[in-house]
């Protein structure tokens, strides 16, 4: 066993369901492994509100943005400091958010419709103000609010309590590192097919060796490799690689680095762990 803090990994939905719940991996870290402990589901976001203020502590990546584009904040003349801003945005509906944003869209040229945060590119994230494949403004609008509410810390955004360690994480950015950009999984049941099954064990394989840039390897028993294997909507196996991205920012941390490896980014809009400061990194 080891004294630090547990690692978690959030495969986020903004409207979890019985059948589409929130995914949270659990485990923890010695020595460059990462060992998997256990798989949490929770399908409303009442539940997963209230697992998140139980005082343990933990270094956690969720899939989720945890900022906006500022030069959209800034046409929008919304608060420019990160607390406001988000106070803002949660009072706003999905609807209000829908139009505003799409109206944001409208007026500008072809091309360039969206706002980008500083770290889409590196990381290949899509842009947080997206409401529609993948609908990541409905998940910062739910997700953050309960982030601050239950108190936890936000390197580089918010500081509450020390104990609780949130990071944005995106497990797309590991899985093309570790496979390309091979499909591994899907929510439409005719899509998932033997293909993304094969890519999931690769993804795995690669990931238990240690062969990626974190310099960590994934520990997992034969029933948790089987479980994520399994899991053709790719939430398990999401989860597991935001905990490793946490990892990687835990020892960051252990290292010495206050901001558990995130740079020097843009207060307003965050970094994604693990991102280089730039795509050719």
């Amino acid at each position: 066993m080891t004294s630090l803090p547990a690692l978690i990994g959030c495969d986020f939905s903004s409207s979890p369901s019985k059948r589409k719940p929130i995914v949270v991996a659990v485990g923890h870290a010695a020595s460059g492994r990462v060992q998997l402990q256990s798989l949490l589901r929770f399908d409303t976001l009442d539940a997963f509100a209230d697992w998140l203020k139980q005082p343990q502590a933990w270094v956690g990546g969720f899939d989720l943005p945890f900022g906006l584009p500022r030069a959209l904040v800034e046409t929008l003349r919304w608060p420019t400091d990160w607390l406001p801003c988000m106070q803002h945005y949660a009072a706003l509906t999905r609807a209000e958010i829908r139009g505003t944003f799409k109206a944001f869209c409208d007026a500008r040229p072809v091309g360039g419709k969206f706002a980008h945060r500083a770290t889409d590119t590196p990381a290949g994230s899509s842009p947080s103000m997206k409401w529609v494949n993948p609908p990541v403004a409905y998940m910062l609008h739910a997700g953050v609010p309960l982030l601050i509410e239950a108190g936890v810390t936000l390197p580089r955004l918010h500081g509450a309590d020390p104990t609780r360690v949130a990071l944005e994480a995106y497990p797309g950015l590991l899985a093309r590192e570790l496979i390309g950009n091979t499909p591994y999984k899907s929510d439409d049941k005719a899509k998932q097919t033997p293909e993304r099954l094969i890519a999931r064990k690769q993804l795995l394989q690669v990931l238990e060796l240690g062969q990626t840039r974190l310099g960590l390897r994934l520990k997992l028993s034969h029933a948790q490799h089987d479980t994520l294997v399994d899991d053709a909507s790719g939430d398990s196996l999401d989860a597991v690689l935001c905990m490793v991205q946490a990892a990687w920012a835990q020892a960051r941390h252990v290292a010495g680095d206050a901001h558990y490896g995130l740079p020097a980014c843009d207060p307003l809009e965050g970094w994604i762990v693990s991102a280089p400061l730039d795509s050719a990194s």
